[in-house]
């Protein structure tokens, strides 16, 4: 039984981290989000960026959002990892 936890919880980070990378690097082919897997990828990814994005100071331009999800992300799966 705690195998198939320890997977799902595999997949459920990997999907994760997957579809943040997939949006920033969509968002330098469709920057306007018209492309139906864009707006995809901002619907999955939004409600882990958006308060990232609140607590982070303004950089201008670059969003740094979408490395520090990242970082916790992969953290957070390590303690779970561990815990389980």
């Amino acid at each position: 039984m705690s195998n198939y936890i320890e997977t799902f919880v595999n997949i459920l980070f990997n999907v994760l981290l997957f579809a943040i990378l997939g949006r920033v690097l969509i968002s330098w082919i469709d920057p306007m989000g018209n492309m139906r897997v864009t707006q995809i990828l901002r619907e999955i990814t939004e409600p882990i960026l958006a308060p990232i994005r609140s607590v982070m100071p303004n950089l201008g331009m670059i969003d740094l959002s979408p490395l520090v999800a990242m970082l916790l992300i992969q953290l957070l799966h390590s303690l779970i990892r561990n815990a389980i």
